[in-house]
């Protein structure tokens, strides 16, 4: 048993690797460029187990070269994250892992692209969100 999660373990990671380290490979299959838009919460910046989509990034005002980049790096996770689903060697759970570690990377890669400004209200909205989730977690539930 312990076997079997190790080497998955390592099957996720190896993959995960594969996969960063060769970008050019998904986007062989280039689709022309969209139009830049206004960021909607991307699939990846949703929780798995979190019913309402969290998007710390909503509200912020982007320039065009923002746009343009913050909707190469969505093009580029979601060709990745395509492959990971679609990819039948894969178990259910090293799926889950894998496009869990695509959402961090895109979500790092955005918040890279951010002025000085917008990083400070984007970690003011990550900590006003985890004060909230601490404070829930710390009201005892009443027995009925």
């Amino acid at each position: 048993m312990s076997k079997n999660r190790f080497s998955a373990r390592v099957t996720v990671a190896a993959g995960f690797l594969l996969l960063c380290a060769a970008p050019g490979l998904t986007r062989a299959q280039g689709s022309p460029p969209r139009p830049p838009q206004t960021h909607k919460a991307s699939p990846a910046a949703r929780p798995k187990n979190d019913a309402q989509p969290t998007d710390d990034f909503a509200g912020l005002k982007y320039t065009d070269d923002q746009k343009e980049k913050i909707d190469q790096i969505h093009q580029d996770m979601k060709s990745r994250m395509d492959l990971v689903v679609k990819d039948e060697k894969l178990s259910p759970d090293q799926k889950e892992a894998m496009l869990e570690g695509y959402r961090r990377l895109e979500r790092g890669q955005v918040f890279k692209l951010l002025t000085p400004e917008q990083q400070r209200e984007v970690r003011k909205k990550i900590s006003a969100r985890r004060a909230a989730e601490q404070e829930k977690k710390k009201k005892p539930s009443l027995p009925k």
